[in-house]
């Protein structure tokens, strides 16, 4: 293969997995500017609603490594066209549920599972079995960033078609848009482990890669902190807005502080996979939970006007999902690219561990409390430990070993 052809597969493959999580999370982050209309549209309460959203973030989490294992096995392409065809079809039909159970069904289980099996497991380990391990750090970094662009498109699109034609219509459309997704499923197709004969490492079995995994102290330590990311994340997406509302700020402001957050997070994104090539992942991870605590301290005790809100929303931004480039670059290099989308998997559903608590006790605490305070002093203190349980990890490739000897041991 020329040069020139290698680097247009490799722009083509970036392209169709960054468009697909820009569609994917951009829909999926927008979700919260819609809550207090279903709290009012379905009369059952916030703790209620926050809870079929807690569950999709738990389902979204469950689905990723069976999600991962499948596009180990099989292909990522398969694996996307069925997540996105389930992702449009539980948005279109949220709308028409009017319980709890209908919104955990519709939100939780459908546009939640397929949103997981189209999310970063199988898009980032179909990224990086096509590229070197020199130029793995920035191609993370530019899918995740197609991950902000979209919230950063979608976040104010969402906002705008809620005032234009209503709640219900406006989350059917951003239900069909994911499906402009599906031809990034023909790109993709051939990066599962068919695809990878002339590899030098090949794929062992689901199981057996997990529980090799798990026995590396790294690897555990790894997923406790992305824990921490999830429950962080989540809460901003479902309840962000609330909060804003609830500082006395007009509604529009959360889409905004939305559209920053994504807008903020491409610079983070992209700048955290260039740092990669000069820093240890690592030391990288500690310093962004490090920041996201010392931001949200700033936060609690700053005036809650417009531009604070907006500030606060860049810093937060700037730290989103940019652990997600480093943290798949750790899975990568303790275990190489070969199980990338079942291991990655795996550490993706600790993340959503922590989104469905996250995204339910933001709701929980403002019921029981009439305030998000509380929310706020467990985010600091969780990013503080999070911070430092990298600090221990080793970042050395682990030995290889084969599935007989692992066996045997």
């Amino acid at each position: 293969m020329s040069d020139a052809t290698r680097r247009t597969a490799f722009w083509l493959v970036l392209l169709a997995a960054a468009g697909t999580f820009a569609l994917t999370m951009g829909s999926r982050q927008s979700m919260g500017l819609f809550l207090p209309a279903l709290n009012t549209s379905t009369g059952l309460g916030l703790g209620s609603i926050s809870l079929a959203f807690a569950f999709g973030q738990l389902w979204w989490g469950l689905t990723q490594p069976f999600a991962g294992a499948m596009a180990d096995r099989y292909g990522a392409g398969r694996v996307l066209v069925v997540g996105l065809a389930l992702m449009a079809l539980g948005t279109v039909l949220t709308p028409f549920m009017t319980t709890t159970l209908g919104l955990i069904f519709a939100i939780g289980v459908l546009a939640a599972g397929g949103s997981g099996m189209a999310g970063p497991a199988v898009l980032m380990s179909a990224s990086m079995r096509m590229i070197e391990p020199a130029r793995r750090g920035i191609a993370t970094g530019i899918v995740n960033a197609g991950g902000s662009f979209g919230q950063f498109a979608t976040a104010p699109i969402a906002a705008a078609l809620i005032v234009g034609m209503g709640w219900a219509s406006a989350m059917q459309v951003l239900g069909v848009m994911v499906l402009l997704c599906l031809p990034a499923a023909w790109v993709l197709r051939g990066t599962g482990a068919r695809a990878e004969g002339a590899a030098a490492q090949k794929p062992v079995g689901a199981g057996h890669a997990v529980r090799e995994a798990l026995r590396n102290p790294s690897y555990v330590l790894l997923a406790a902190g992305f824990f921490v990311c999830g429950f962080h994340v989540a809460f901003l997406a479902v309840h962000l807005p609330g909060v804003i509302e609830a500082c006395g700020l007009p509604t529009q402001w959360g889409g905004w502080a939305l559209a920053i957050i994504g807008l903020f997070n491409i610079a983070g994104s992209l700048a955290v996979g260039w740092a990669m090539g000069r820093w240890r992942s690592k030391s990288l991870l500690a310093f962004i939970y490090a920041v996201r605590g010392l931001a949200v301290l700033a936060f609690l005790f700053a005036p809650k006007t417009g531009t604070v809100v907006l500030l606060f929303a860049a810093v937060m931004g700037l730290s989103y999902l940019s652990t997600v480039p480093p943290t798949a670059g750790l899975v990568a290099k303790f275990f190489g690219p070969a199980n990338m989308a079942t291991l990655f998997g795996v550490v993706m559903l600790t993340h959503q561990v922590g989104a469905f608590f996250g995204s339910w006790l933001g709701g929980k605490v403002y019921e029981w409390t009439g305030a998000y305070d509380w929310f706020w002093y467990m985010d600091v203190v969780l990013a503080a430990g999070a911070a430092l349980v990298h600090l221990p990890i080793r970042e050395a490739p682990l030995p290889a070993r084969s599935p007989a000897a692992a066996a045997a041991a």
